[in-house]
C-alpha cells in the first residue's frame, strides 16, 4: 500500500503506529445505548414485564434506541487502502471532534487536472465499514453507470446520545436528547466542506455536492438540504426517521416557500417498523406538492422485504448513487 496522507500533512500512515491504531478504532466503534436501557436486544424482555399504561412510552424508547443504534451495531474492522485519506480528530467549534475518511476514485491521481463531485455521508464509520459504500461506487464507476466521485465519511459523535443530538433539528418531548442539527450543519458547511475543498479537487458548487444518510441520518439529510440548498444539491434520504418530534420534517417541508434546486432520493423498506412506509409516502407526497417531480428530481423507492438495518441500506446504496450521480451529469 502506498503512503496515505493524514490531515493533509503528508505523514505516512505506515510510519505512524498511533495513526494505524486510530484508523482501526474508527472502524470498530459500536453504538452504546443509554445505560439504563441496557442492550437494545433486551428490550422485548423489558417490554413484556411492563405495566401496560407505560407500554406506549416504552415502545417510543425502543424505536429511538433502534434508530440511534442500528447503523453501527454490527460494525467490524476494515482497513484503509491507498484510495483512502485519513484525517484524525477533525476540530470543530460547532460539534464534537471526529475523524474523517475520504475516498478518492481510482483515476484521481492519474488525471491531475480533473475535478470531481462529492458525497458527504453521515454515520461515516458505519457507511465505511458496514455498507462499504466506496466499493459499490468503484464498481459502478468501472461499469460507467455513475460518474467518478469523491466520498467523505463523517462519523457521528461517538455515542447514541451524540448521534441523536447531531441528527435532529428539535428536541423530541419524549426523549432527553436532540435538537442540535443546526450546529452539526454549520460544522459541515462552514468547516468540513471548506477543509475538503481546499485539499482535494472537488467541484465545489451545490449541484455537484451531495449529502446522504439513513434513519436519523436520512432525517438530517433532508433537513440540512432544505436549510442549505446553496451548499448541497443532491440528497440521499434513506428510511428517514419522520416520526421524530411528531413529524417535524413534514412541517419543515410544508414551510418551504420556493422549491430549491434539490435532486432527492427517498426510500424505505417494506419490512421496517409499522407505519414507516406510510409516513415515508406522506413525505413523498408533501415534496410533490412543493414542486418535485417523480423520476425527474425526486425518486421514491420501496425496497421489498427490507428491514431497518445496515445490511439492507448497503444493498440498495448503488441505486441512489445511480440516480444522484449518473454518467453525464452537469459539471460546474
Amino acid at each position: 500500500m502506498r503512503p496515505v496522507s493524514t490531515s493533509g500533512l503528508g505523514v505516512s500512515l505506515d510510519a505512524d503506529i498511533n495513526t494505524q491504531l486510530r484508523r482501526k478504532e474508527f472502524a470498530k466503534r459500536t453504538c452504546k445505548p443509554p445505560i439504563e436501557y441496557g442492550s437494545p436486544w433486551r428490550i422485548p424482555v423489558i417490554l413484556s414485564s411492563m405495566n401496560p399504561r407505560y407500554l406506549k412510552h416504552a415502545l417510543h424508547v425502543t424505536v429511538l434506541l433502534l434508530a440511534v443504534c442500528v447503523p453501527s451495531i454490527i460494525a467490524q474492522n476494515r482497513d484503509l487502502t491507498s484510495d483512502h485519506r485519513f484525517h484524525e480528530k477533525f476540530d470543530s467549534k460547532f460539534a464534537k471532534d471526529r475523524d474523517l475518511v475520504v475516498w478518492l476514485p481510482p483515476q484521481y491521481d492519474k488525471e491531475p487536472n480533473r475535478r470531481y463531485p462529492t458525497l458527504y455521508m453521515h454515520d461515516g464509520d458505519s457507511t465505511f465499514v458496514n455498507w462499504r459504500l466506496d466499493e459499490t461506487a468503484a464498481a459502478l464507476i468501472a461499469s460507467q453507470e455513475i460518474e467518478p466521485m469523491i466520498i467523505v465519511y463523517v462519523p457521528n459523535g461517538g455515542s447514541s446520545d451524540d448521534r441523536a443530538t447531531d441528527y435532529t433539528p428539535t428536541r423530541d418531548r419524549n426523549y432527553n436528547v436532540g435538537g442540535k442539527a443546526d450546529n452539526y450543519g454549520r460544522m459541515l458547511v462552514e468547516e468540513v466542506k471548506p477543509f475538503i475543498d481546499a485539499r482535494y479537487r472537488t467541484l465545489t458548487d451545490a449541484a455537484n455536492t451531495g449529502l446522504g444518510g439513513a434513519s436519523l441520518g436520512g432525517l438530517v439529510t433532508l433537513y440540512l438540504g432544505l436549510k442549505h440548498p446553496d451548499t448541497f444539491g443532491r440528497l440521499a434520504v434513506m428510511s428517514p426517521s419522520i416520526w421524530w418530534d411528531r413529524g417535524v420534517i413534514l412541517r419543515e417541508v410544508k414551510e418551504v416557500k420556493a422549491k430549491p434546486a434539490l435532486r432527492i432520493w427517498l426510500d424505505v423498506g417494506t419490512e421496517e417498523e409499522r407505519g414507516r412506509t406510510e409516513t415515508t409516502k406522506t413525505l413523498r407526497d408533501a415534496l410533490i406538492k412543493k414542486g418535485w417531480t417523480l423520476s425527474v428530481d425526486l425518486m421514491y423507492y420501496e425496497a421489498k422485504g427490507a428491514r431497518h438495518e445496515d445490511e439492507e441500506f448497503g444493498k440498495r446504496a448503488g441505486l441512489f448513487l445511480k440516480f444522484l450521480y449518473p454518467q453525464g451529469a452537469p459539471k460546474q
